[in-house]
Order: structure tokens, then sequence, then C-alpha cells
């Protein structure tokens, strides 16, 4: 197979970040400039102050992955740039830049779901092997995807209310723990034991669905009566807790899943893919009930936001010669 070589670039949250991608699953290039420390003060993201960052780096960002890759805008079969889901401001960034790189260079340009990419990060690591289903985990999104081949797209359970991402950030909060919270609430988990018990919503219901407004509406609702009384409580174990919460159910339902789909492989997507608790409780989980299942975990560095992923899940879009046109747009709200 002749090289093909993708220009991608990602800007839907606080990560301004542009990769080059060879025969989508070659990292050359994935240079991601992060926005953490701007927004930390905040507790959480401020789309304002998001948009004005993209907008400062993200010409550096293209040339310094351009330059890593050491290739010229001459070789390059498409520029592909995440489409949605997202904040609006910070996807439009992205989407003018890769117009502007594609019209400039007359290339083809590829629109690419953002959820599609963290799923695609696994192909930059492991050949992926269909049927597979996939556990999508993020500050916005928690989701079951099947997939009989590269294209198709089935979510066959979603959750009803918050991700499991932002329940980790909000519970961050209400610990005191700096944005974003989900990794010191996974590294104060590992030190403590689930002492408090908290409810896992779903868990025995016949979908594949989940639900997280309930635990963490029980997590502040501790939190808040100790303080009343002048109780102190163990932030460890409320950690550990919360954690155990999260895990049982995401690992329950997935395996479940897993068995009645007879995948292949079972593949972690999403920033939260990065806890570490999740991470082993799923790999011991397939290895005692899922036998004959590979499990495809993403290193920590493919996670997070990156523009790699979106240059590996473009790839089978130019495989089938599925291009935009300048008319491109953000779509915050964009489904799978």
């Amino acid at each position: 197979m002749s090289s093909k070589l993708i220009l991608a670039i990602e800007t839907s949250c606080d990560e301004t970040s542009a990769a080059v991608i060879e025969n989508g699953n070659r990292m050359l290039s994935n240079i991601v400039a992060s926005q953490v420390k701007s927004h930390q003060r905040f507790g959480g993201v401020v789309p304002e102050i998001a948009s004005r960052h993209h907008v400062e780096q993200i010409t550096l960002i293209i040339e310094e992955a351009m330059r890593e890759a050491d290739v010229t805008y001459e070789e390059l079969d498409a520029v592909a740039v995440t489409e949605g889901p997202g904040l609006v401001g910070a996807l439009l960034i992205g989407v003018n830049a890769a117009k502007a790189v594609a019209f400039a260079h007359q290339i083809p340009l590829i629109a690419v779901n953002h959820i599609k990419g963290h799923i695609f990060a696994n192909q930059l690591v492991n050949e992926m092997k269909y049927p597979l289903l996939s556990l999508v985990v993020s500050g916005g999104h928690t989701e079951l995807i099947y997939m009989d081949n590269p294209g198709s797209y089935e979510i066959i359970g979603e959750t009803r209310d918050d991700a499991a991402g932002e329940a980790y950030d909000k519970i961050g909060r209400v610990i005191g723990v700096p944005y974003p919270g989900g990794k010191h609430i996974d590294e104060m988990a590992h030190k403590g034991k689930d002492t408090y018990h908290f409810p896992r919503a779903m868990i025995k219901e016949d979908n594949y669905d989940f639900s997280f407004s309930g635990l963490k509406s029980a997590f502040i609702n501790t939190v808040h009566n100790a303080k009343q009384k002048n109780e102190v409580l163990n932030d460890e174990n409320l950690a550990a807790s919360f954690q155990a919460a999260v895990v049982d159910v995401l690992v329950d339902k997935t395996i479940r899943a897993v068995k009645e789909k007879q995948a292949k492989q079972l593949v972690l997507a999403g920033g939260v893919a990065a806890n570490k608790g999740l991470r082993e409780a799923l790999t011991q989980a397939v290895k005692n009930e899922a036998e004959g299942v590979e499990l495809l975990i993403p290193p920590l560095d493919l996670c997070g936001d990156n523009a790699a992923m979106i240059g590996a899940a473009a790839f089978v879009q130019l495989e089938k010669g599925e291009f935009a046109d300048y008319t491109l747009n953000g779509r915050p709200g964009l489904s799978v």
C-alpha cells in the first residue's frame, strides 16, 4: 500500500493539537498545547478563554506538527479536522484553520466526529478487529458503541444524564482538589476504601444505559450533611467509594454487552480511559469473565484530546472518499 498522509487538527475543547498520520496507524507527529493552567482557577473550562488560546496557538501548532513529521503540504493526501461535538467557539478555530490549509494547497478536507477519534486512538497502538465494542468515557460522554466494521457505529448504551468525567470534576470541586478533578480523585481512591457504599445506579436494569446524577447527589449530600453535624469525613475513602460506584457500573454493563454482542475486541476510549482504577478493573473483568476477548487500552498520552486520534479516524473516511466542502462548520451537538 502506498503511503497516505493526513494532517489532522483538533480544537474541540481546551487542547490545541495538530498531527501528521501515515496510513491511519502511524504517528509522524502529534503536538498538543494544553490550556489546563489557564482554566484551573475557574474550576472548569471557560469557552471564551479556550477560543482565544486556540487562536493564539493554532498556526504555531500546525507548523510544529509539519516540521516534526518532516513533510511538506504537497505530500499531504488530506487535512482532517474535528467538526464536533465540542465547544462551538473552539471548534470553529480548528475548522477554519483546516479549510484554509485545504484551500491554500488544494487538498481534500475531511470532517471527523470527535468521539470516533477517541475510539480510533487505539488504531495507533494495535490493529482494531471487528466486531468490536467500545466503551467511551469522557467529560462529556459515556457511551457503549458497537462496531461490526470500521465505518459503522451503533450506540447500544449511553448516559441518561451526567457523563462519568463530568461527575468526577464536580465531586472534585466538592472535595477541593484542583481542576481537572478526575486524576486527583483516582489517586486518592487508591489510598482509600469503599466505606460509604454509594448507589450503583441502573446496574441491574436490562439495558446498557448509565446514570451518574444520583451518585453525584448522594456524594454531595453525604459531604454537606457531615459538615452540618461538624463530622470529619475521610476524603480518600470518599474518593474510593465514589470511584468504586462509577467503575462497578461501567465494567458490569460493558462486560455484559461484550458477551451479548460476541465482540472480538473491547476498546476503551476517552479522557476517563486514563483512570487507573477503571483500567485495572476492566482488565481483570475481561480476564475473568470474557475469555478470548482482546482488550485495547490506549496509552495515557492518547486518552486525552489530541489530533493523532482524529487523523486515525479520518483515514477510514479517506479510503471511502468521504470528504467535506468549504461550507463545513462547527457542530457542537454532533452525535455518533
